[in-house]
């Protein structure tokens, strides 16, 4: 399987890609942990079928200090041990926004999530879910394929 199309061989598609690179630059400088963005990444990855987002994000998280046994649960974080109520709220949401025409996100969810984070943790994710829910559709919709991915990439081709 090759890659159908080079996103960055488009002018149009590199501008965009650099914006939106730019845009998720707060998302670091947010007190949401970058765990728990790490692990929401990996989770909308999983649901979405992008093997870059996967490969990107569990070895970010990998790079940051995260476990190779909770990696290795999120997708079944709801039968696992490893995963603290805030992570679980922040999954719950996650897989939820992700799923959009399922149900939506159901008030219980965004209880949930509003228990355990601030206002600016709960905007930063927000934020992450959606702006990983866009990079997961552009991969996939390119066949863009995991297994190559080293940790900081992205940031030194799109600075």
């Amino acid at each position: 399987m090759e890659p159908r199309f080079n996103l960055f061989s488009s002018p149009t598609a590199l501008k965009i890609a650099k914006r939106f690179y730019s845009t998720s630059l707060p998302l670091a400088q947010s007190t949401l942990p970058k765990s728990t963005q790490e692990l929401v990444e990996l989770r909308v990855g999983q649901i979405n079928g992008c093997g870059l987002c996967v490969d990107a994000h569990a070895k970010e998280a990998a790079a940051a200090g995260e476990t190779a046994l909770r990696l290795n649960l999120v997708a079944v974080w709801r039968h696992s041990t490893v995963f603290t109520e805030a992570e679980r709220a922040a999954l719950a949401l996650a897989e939820e926004g992700t799923r959009l025409g399922d149900r939506g996100v159901s008030d219980e969810t965004w209880a949930e999530a509003r228990k355990h984070y601030d206002d600016d943790q709960l905007g930063t994710l927000i934020c992450v879910i959606a702006l990983i829910n866009a990079a997961t559709r552009m991969n996939v919709i390119v066949n863009n394929l995991g297994g190559s991915y080293e940790p900081g990439m992205f940031a030194d081709m799109l600075d």
